[in-house]
């Protein structure tokens, strides 16, 4: 049989047709069951892709290591003395550690949080200055607007150059003010500003940075006499390497240039973003997999009660059956054209299904869009192309198996017994 044959075509539509309510309430279950698996998918979308937002980009495969006090004697030491780390023990991390990728020394200035630190003319601010390397822009990354970030000479010449945020530009220069070239004073030393940068993330986390300065880390160190001292290290493992064996060699050896007892694992605190990252992207892999367990059950559901109606479509059509098998229908025609029927009842269904599911989400996301609201936990809520193909493709498949049994309970019948039917 042709699957494009226009009298069969005929047929399933006047078979379909003859009882519209038992129809359509069969499309349903199966519409609902795709409409809900896309739904759950894109919802599952919005949230992983807030909390990736909130994390800008950040790279996932780092590490934040800081100093505390130390909580074991060792070596005449008490416990509880406080150390810092310094230049020295940056170059110890690069020469021996070959895992690393990059190190990102940091140093916070003082002032900010309230406190006016920064004067431009008679303006005046209190904002988060941070003495930073080249290497924090790919660690932690922010958008630079205008000019340029803090390079390597920067850094080799102890340059008076700043960046500074978005909240710094509207707090010290009037509207429409170009501020690269323009002068800010940080503890009574011009700074030259040389670039600007709106954060990546969200909410306050995205606050709290718009109102920093990066200043380069060797010129913060002179400019607030902090000789050699670092504050805190960003550091990043190379490719295919855990961050997590970088934390433990560094750890290790800043224990021993410092005199820390090697049990010692509070003196050194750390932050693994690794570890942190993989136990997100975990859980919502466990949510991927329990939105597909939860959709296909539900879109199963909605394909048996299509099997069920069409054994009761076979057995109402018992003796049109007979008729087609005595004048030279085979039972692959017969299975055919039950399998066709199924296959278009629940394709034609779970179109609508994907088509509104996806609609929904597209304006749900032009909402959040238009809005202009900060999404913090839920943004673009979507679906992946392949992802609603293969839901399709399972319906479709799913169809012709709601098909088969009432096909081959359709050809189990004798034509003579078929014509004999009263039904």
């Amino acid at each position: 049989m042709k699957i494009f044959d226009l009298d069969k075509w005929h047929e399933i539509y006047f078979a379909l047709r003859k009882n519209p309510l038992r129809t359509f309430f069969t499309a349903f279950g199966v519409f609902w069951g795709i409409f809900m698996l896309i739904i759950m998918m894109g919802a599952g979308e919005g949230l992983y892709n807030g909390a990736s937002h909130d994390m800008g980009d950040m790279a996932t495969n780092s590490v934040f290591m800081w100093t505390r006090t130390t909580s074991m004697p060792y070596k005449g030491f008490q416990r509880g003395r406080f150390y810092r780390f310094n230049n020295g023990d940056t170059q110890a991390l690069k020469d021996n550690i070959p895992e690393i990728e990059y190190i990102a020394p940091r140093l916070q200035g003082w002032g900010g949080e309230g406190n006016n630190n920064v004067v431009r003319g008679d303006r005046t601010g209190g904002f988060n200055i941070q003495g930073d390397y080249p290497e924090i822009n790919i660690i932690d990354p922010v958008n630079i607007t205008s000019g340029r970030f803090i390079n390597d000479i920067d850094i080799k010449d102890k340059r008076k150059v700043a960046v500074i945020g978005t909240r710094v530009v509207n707090e010290l220069f009037i509207p429409d003010e170009n501020p690269i070239g323009e002068y800010i004073q940080i503890q009574g030393v011009y700074f030259q500003v040389i670039g600007m940068f709106k954060s990546k993330k969200n909410d306050q986390q995205a606050d709290h940075e718009n109102q920093a300065i990066y200043i380069p880390f060797t010129t913060l160190q002179k400019v607030y006499n902090y000789g050699d001292m670092v504050g805190w290290y960003s550091i990043t493992a190379k490719e295919n390497i855990p961050v997590t064996l970088v934390e433990q060699k560094a750890k290790e050896l800043l224990r021993q240039r410092h005199t820390i007892h090697p049990d010692d694992d509070r003196a050194v605190g750390s932050f693994n973003l690794e570890q942190e990252w993989n136990k997100m992207t975990n859980l919502f892999k466990g949510i991927r997999g329990l939105v597909w367990i939860v959709g296909i059950g539900t879109l199963l559901a909605g394909v048996i009660g299509v099997s069920n109606i069409m054994l009761i479509v076979v057995k109402e059509r018992t003796k049109e059956i007979g008729i087609q098998r005595a004048i030279g229908a085979t039972p692959a025609n017969i299975i055919n054209q039950i399998i066709i029927e199924s296959v278009f009842l629940t394709a034609f269904a779970g179109y609508f299904g994907l088509a509104l599911g996806v609609g929904l989400l597209e304006l749900l996301n032009y909402i959040l869009n238009s809005s202009g609201a900060e999404a913090t936990m839920f943004s673009n809520p979507e679906v992946d192309f392949n992802a609603a193909m293969k839901a399709l493709g399972i319906l479709v498949i799913s169809g012709v198996f709601a098909g088969l049994i009432p096909a081959k309970r359709a050809v189990s019948i004798k034509p003579i017994d078929a014509l004999r039917d009263e039904l």
